[in-house]
């Protein structure tokens, strides 16, 4: 019994020293290829761990400032054949969002990037605010994990960053992204440069900070009853415009915290069959 006791300790404490072992290896990693290993399963960077090496020398390079450039790991790992994103065939997988600007621009302006990269049907399955930041998480399908890539470009536009990017598992990813410079990606209204809108079934979004003033003229082919919202730099409501009557021309001065307008129609879009034209004026 005793022996059979002693037989079970040594290989317990065998066990459990290897593990620490292993453990401590993990915890002396420098940030660089803690995060190399955060992509990748075990085998394959055991397997690769000599080309790994030679391919991410010298370290310095994956750093912005100080801290790791993760969208630049991903970049090496792909480009040299390490890191596949494509799945078997169609999957659900769970994409979280982390920011700790205000939530509302923060989902438009991820809902717009989405889109542009051709995410158009997506849940929300999660959202969460605390006083450090704001969490969105979503869930989509599709025969690939979204490009980390593809993803920074498309947020770029907007002037937005991603900081940090951790890969929970195959199919959950989350992304910290810094909006501290961002916008809307919408066009500009410039003093004394008419803009003509053509028809749409959406709503039309313009920047607004630059003027004083805006006149919308509409034709004699449409029956325009004016739906106009005012935004500020973190789509806020400022203002809000409707009328209830056909409108040919309306002449706005612009609130002076307004960012963002919205151009609409009260009942529907469908009333501008010729579009609207849009003459700005005056600069602030």
């Amino acid at each position: 019994m005793v022996r059979f006791f002693l037989l079970g300790f040594t290989l317990f404490l065998a066990l459990s020293i290897n593990a620490f072992g292993q453990e401590s290896m993990a915890q002396n990693d420098d940030p660089v290829t803690a995060k190399i290993k955060s992509f990748l399963n075990e085998k394959t960077y055991n397997e690769n761990e000599a080309f790994i090496n030679v391919i991410f020398d010298p370290k310095s390079d994956y750093y912005v400032k100080d801290r790791v450039d993760s969208v630049k790991i991903i970049q090496t790992l792909k480009d040299n054949g390490l890191l596949n994103l494509f799945f078997k065939s169609p999957q659900e997988f769970t994409l979280t969002f982390k920011t700790n600007g205000s939530p509302i621009f923060f989902v438009r302006i991820m809902d717009d990037v989405l889109n542009s990269i051709g995410y158009f049907r997506y849940v929300t399955s999660g959202a969460h605010l605390n006083e450090s930041e704001f969490s969105w998480s979503i869930n989509l399908t599709s025969e690939y994990m979204t490009d980390p890539l593809i993803l920074q470009k498309a947020l770029r536009k907007s002037g937005c960053e991603i900081i940090d990017i951790t890969k929970m598992d195959a199919k959950k990813w989350t992304y910290i992204i810094d909006i501290s410079s961002a916008e809307l990606n919408v066009p500009r209204l410039v003093a004394a440069k008419e803009v003509r809108l053509k028809r749409s079934l959406y709503a039309h979004w313009f920047n607004v900070q630059g003027i004083n003033g805006l006149k919308i003229s509409s034709s004699r082919r449409n029956h325009w009853y004016p739906y106009i919202s005012y935004y500020d730099a973190s789509l806020h409501l400022v203002k809000l415009l409707k009328h209830k009557r056909i409108y040919k021309s309306i002449s706005l001065r612009i609130p002076k915290n307004a960012k963002y307008i919205k151009i609409s129609d009260l009942y529907t879009l469908k009333n501008l069959r010729d579009g609207l034209l849009l003459s700005p004026m005056g600069m602030r």
